[in-house]
């Protein structure tokens, strides 16, 4: 198990496969950690470095007392960079993921070479919605609404499949009140309309084709407002990479090929 410690906070990491490779990041979204990548890892191309990490308040993270801010997040994700000396980074970002891969292209265009975004916008919802949602799971705990939460996750055939969604539920239901309400307060304060609009690297945009909490049509402007790559994932709701891994790593398999910079070969 690999922790980095800065300021008194320890976030948990995984760095996986070929050191020399390139590197792709992935970052969580809200009420999970980084396990909701493992379906699609293993149908990746050969040779990459793996990077994940468990947001702050999720998973073996430390859990800071809330609000959180999104500038918080982005940092967060810096330090792991910095820590693990990654550059070239290909960053895959799901959700409030997404948030954080938008204003770390911002912030620091100089260490990616491609973001993908996975179920996320420039906005997602507004300070309305997220106060109701902290309001709901102050008063009945994250357990009291996990139905609701795996409703949006998933579609009805994943949530009839007991065995499939115990994983996840528990999962949910163990994220601690502090790190869910404070990620939502990141998600109420995060607009990257304007720079987002202004990134200049290969974006690819992904959105699950029934997902109401960021719906394609959503996810598709973020895409039109950055000049990026729009695909939908049928049959899906906000979580694709666990219902149809297959899918998501064909499109990330695609992404990373087309982002790729040509070996020049050695002069005879």
């Amino acid at each position: 198990m690999n922790c980095i410690t800065y300021d008194g906070v320890s976030l948990h990491v995984r760095d996986e496969g070929d050191i020399n490779g390139r590197v792709v990041m992935f970052s969580n979204s809200l009420g999970t950690d980084l396990r909701v990548w493992d379906a699609l890892l293993p149908h990746l191309p050969e040779g990459l470095r793996l990077v994940r990490y468990d947001s702050r308040g999720h998973g073996l993270s430390d859990c800071t007392p809330p609000p959180y801010t999104i500038d918080s997040l982005i940092d967060d994700a810096v330090i792991v960079i910095d820590a693990l000396k990654l550059t070239d980074i290909t960053f895959v970002g799901h959700s409030i993921g997404g948030l954080v891969g938008q204003g770390l292209a911002a912030r620091e265009p100089d260490l990616l070479r491609g973001l993908a975004l996975m179920n996320t916008a420039v906005k997602i919802g507004d300070h309305d919605f997220w106060a109701k949602r902290i309001e709901q799971v102050l008063a009945a705990g994250i357990s009291g609404m996990s139905d609701t939460v795996l409703s949006r996750w998933f579609s009805t055939d994943f949530l009839n499949q007991e065995a499939r969604l115990a994983p996840w539920r528990n999962m949910l239901n163990r994220t601690t009140v502090e790190g869910y309400t404070g990620s939502c307060s990141a998600i109420a304060g995060a607009d990257f309309t304007k720079s987002t609009a202004n990134l200049k690297l290969p974006i690819l945009t992904i959105a699950g084709e029934n997902d109401s909490l960021t719906p394609p049509e959503l996810v598709q402007a973020t895409a039109a407002l950055c000049h990026a790559d729009f695909q939908i994932v049928e049959n899906a709701c906000h979580i694709p990479s666990v219902e149809h891994p297959l899918k998501v790593s064909a499109l990330l398999s695609d992404f990373l090929a087309a982002t790729e910079i040509p070996q020049i070969a050695a002069a005879g």
